[in-house]
């Protein structure tokens, strides 16, 4: 292999400096030795080594050992390697782009993550019933919508919107900045606000978006910041982590006792931000937020709470994790989204009025894109009133006994469903062809719709079906799909036994503590020496 430093010089740098480099490095280095002439006296010409130059590693002191006779050379990873295209034979040809596009898309049918989409029409009013077009129009029921409580159908939401339609136009016509503004956005951020406890929010036109652009902007502008990132986070949250370039830290998931071994190691004067999920999308776990929040501020660092797929669903007004536990003063930043159980599209994070005014001056995905429409924006302010309300609570309610009745039926049918306490039903699976098969049997055969989750929505090995009722499926609808998903189950070869929890799991052994998780609302007791306290303590 060629000397990875002398074949970097020029031939004339070696023709001026080949005695220098002779002396002090001919010794110790055989690549010097071999090209560098050790004559200069009679003007000979010094050639330098080329790139196709050949030797051994072990001949070479510098690649040979490191400290520690370590190896020094390793081989590049797979993605690096496919990463560098060889230059050296040069060629007239350009480049096969579509040969290249081909290829990538045959490696993701190959592994079984290549996605095809359900070709699906809900009806607005009938949810949470569509129609299905994959196989020919055919009517089907949904249940694996992110819409929790059905409120995109909700005529009062509907109405908000058309009526702003009607007042406004379809499109806001600008950024925030250039024609964009206007009071619909500057009311629905207050209301979020007012929801969330805090001093301010900001509107994005996606919580992927407000998780990037946030995360990314506040990384880059604190000083020497260090970020803690959970390793079940989003997508969004890791896109904005990585874009930083900043050092980050990884800490297994939900885990209180490994975030604090690694946050001791920085130094209490470092910036340090904190980010992960109450509730993870896909497994439906629910973060032990409060330990995570004061580990957190021991160690002078900040948190970024994603609360996607709470808000809406827990608490009181519906502020998610947060205001169900009691802790939402210890969430410094939180973000949320528009689009699922406020049945709209968009993002937002709340927090301080500095910091949001931060964001907002300094997010380039905030600057610099179209801004939520009128209609998104009278129909999320309808939504979020809503779910504050009576009527919300009693949505709560309805979608907690739903969550709990099918979720108990699978499991009492031997379905293998994930002992998790929120809304979200995890049914594993463990193989991509199954999943998907199972997926597509239940929406052609018995017109129920749940969507198989494959690598690299989920790492491969843990494919799985993720049910999410509402609190507008019947008993009758959620009996007739446990009774076909048997059925299917049993057509694939699946085994009825459903999943075993390790000894160490904390909801087996404190059931209360599974119903305390479990519950839209916190559950306080007055009364001394409480046995629901003390049992889920």
């Amino acid at each position: 292999m060629p000397c990875p430093f002398v074949s970097r010089f020029s031939t004339s740098f070696f023709r001026s400096n080949g005695s220098v480099l002779l002396k002090n490095f001919g010794e110790y280095c055989p690549f010097v030795a071999r090209h560098v002439s050790s004559s200069t006296a009679d003007n000979s010409v010094v050639d330098a080594p080329t790139r196709s130059s050949t030797g051994s590693p072990a001949s070479c002191p510098f690649l040979s050992t490191s400290a520690g006779n370590q190896q020094v050379i390793r081989e590049a990873s797979r993605a690096l390697q496919e990463d560098i295209i060889d230059l050296g034979s040069r060629t007239e040809e350009y480049f096969d782009y579509d040969r290249f596009f081909h290829d990538q898309i045959a490696r993701k049918k190959q592994d079984h993550s290549y996605r095809i989409f359900k070709r699906v029409l809900r009806e607005a009013h009938n949810f949470p019933h569509a129609r299905e077009y994959t196989w020919g129009e055919r009517p089907i029921t949904v249940w694996c919508s992110n819409d929790y409580l059905g409120v995109s159908c909700h005529e009062r939401v509907k109405g908000a919107a058309k009526a702003a339609i009607d007042m406004h136009g379809t499109g806001s016509g600008g950024t925030r900045n250039i024609s964009g503004n206007t009071l619909l956005h500057e009311d629905l951020e207050k209301e979020l606000a007012s929801v969330h406890d805090k001093e301010s929010a900001l509107l994005f036109t996606s919580c992927y978006v407000a998780n990037d652009t946030t995360l990314f902007t506040l990384a880059k502008a604190l000083p020497g910041c260090h970020i803690f990132s959970d390793e079940g986070n989003h997508a969004s949250m890791i896109q904005g982590i990585k874009n930083s370039g900043v050092p980050k830290h990884i800490f297994k998931h939900n885990d209180p006792v490994h975030l604090e071994q690694l946050l001791s190691k920085v130094d209490r004067n470092v910036p340090k931000i904190v980010a992960f999920e109450t509730v993870h999308s896909m497994t439906g776990a629910i973060c032990p937020l409060e330990e995570l929040c004061d580990v957190a501020h021991k160690y002078g660092a900040i948190t970024f709470v994603d609360e996607v797929h709470a808000v809406g669903l827990y608490g009181e007004r519906g502020a998610g994790i947060g205001e169900r536990d009691g802790v939402a003063d210890k969430i410094d930043i939180v973000s949320g989204t528009l689009g699922k159980a406020f049945g709209n599209i968009g993002g937002y994070v709340a927090s301080s009025s500095l910091f949001i005014d931060m964001i907002r001056s300094y997010g380039a995905g905030f600057i610099f894109t179209t801004a939520l429409p009128p209609p998104v924006l009278g129909g999320a302010i309808e939504a979020v009133k809503l779910l504050s309300s009576d009527e919300g609570r009693m949505l709560r309610a309805q979608h907690q006994a739903n969550v709990r009745y099918l979720r108990n039926k699978l499991k009492s049918a031997g379905i293998s469903v994930e002992h998790t306490p929120s809304h979200i039903i995890p049914v594993f699976v463990g193989n991509p062809i199954l999943t998907t098969k199972i997926s597509d049997e239940l929406i052609r055969s018995y017109g129920h719709y749940v969507q198989a989750i494959n690598y690299p929505t989920v790492p491969k090995g843990q494919e799985k079906l993720r049910i999410a009722p509402s609190p507008h499926h019947t008993i009758e609808m959620m009996d007739e799909f446990v009774e076909d998903m048997v059925k299917v189950w049993r057509d694939v070869g699946l085994e009825f036994k459903g999943l075993k929890c390790g000894k160490d799991c904390n909801f087996c052994k404190k059931p209360l503590l599974f119903d305390a998780y479990e519950s839209r609302l916190r559950v306080d007791c007055s009364e001394k020496d409480c046995p629901l306290v003390m049992a889920t303590a």
